[in-house]
């Protein structure tokens, strides 16, 4: 299996495409670190992963928007497996408000999950990961194009693009690789309370919507040996909806 003996960490873990990447890991070999604020949630998460039979599953409560609890994250997994390999940045947020109703407040909770959280993940892995070691940015196709009301998500979500390249090319001397997701519209609770979607303002053809486990197979891919010369891409994975907006 592609990630045998291999430790990887993915935050965002107890739902959605992080939950899904997870399980793909744990799937293909590796010892997995479930990195959520829920700590319940991401423990039954991977109580079920040990039980499916993933090599080991830890779970971790991680604020990613804390630069101690992002530390602590990473020095505990190499603690309880002695390297780390992988890091998956998936944990987000969004709000869906017009620009003018945006405090200061909700423009920094953005910022701090969806970009900053994943800086500080970066920054780790510079400091800890040895030459081999793979990042996976879970960027969004608003990144590139967008709707109404998430300007916050949207703007974080392309300083998280811009982080991608300016990490590949910092990484490639670590010895470490670099590179974004960038999902389309994927049944997940977030796209389910997307008021654009509720509304019908966003219609949604049903063979746009992929599912959180086409993502987790970008994602593996993009982490794994198969990918060993590929670094500082933006890898869409939307079904083709872009393309045709």
């Amino acid at each position: 299996m592609r990630f045998d003996d291999k430790v990887v960490i993915v935050t965002g873990a107890a739902g959605g495409i992080g939950l899904a990447t997870a399980r793909r890991f744990g799937r293909e070999g590796a010892r997995v670190v479930l990195a959520d604020h829920d700590a319940a949630k991401a423990d039954a998460a991977a109580a079920a992963m040990r039980a499916d039979g993933a090599p080991d599953a830890l779970a971790f409560r991680c604020d990613v928007a804390s630069d101690s609890d992002v530390e602590h994250t990473v020095d505990a997994a190499i603690a309880r497996f002695g390297r780390l390999d992988v890091v998956v940045n998936n944990a987000g947020v969004m709000i869906f408000k017009p620009i003018e109703a945006h405090s200061e407040a909700d423009l920094l909770h953005v910022l701090q999950v969806d970009f900053l959280g994943a800086f500080r993940f970066v920054r780790q892995a510079f400091l800890k990961c040895r030459p081999g070691a793979s990042i996976v940015n879970v960027a969004s196709i608003h990144a590139i194009e967008t709707t109404p009301l998430v300007s916050a998500y949207a703007a974080a979500k392309a300083a998280l693009l811009s982080l991608t390249r300016s990490a590949a090319i910092e990484g490639r001397p670590k010895g470490i690789r670099v590179n974004a997701v960038l999902p389309g519209a994927i049944e997940t609770t977030m796209l389910r309370d997307n008021p654009n979607v509720r509304s019908g303002a966003e219609v949604l053809d049903p063979a746009d919507i992929g599912s959180p486990d086409d993502i987790a197979a970008a994602v593996a891919f993009l982490a794994s040996d198969d990918a060993a010369f590929v670094t500082g891409i933006d890898l869409r994975v939307d079904g083709g909806r872009l393309a045709r907006l």
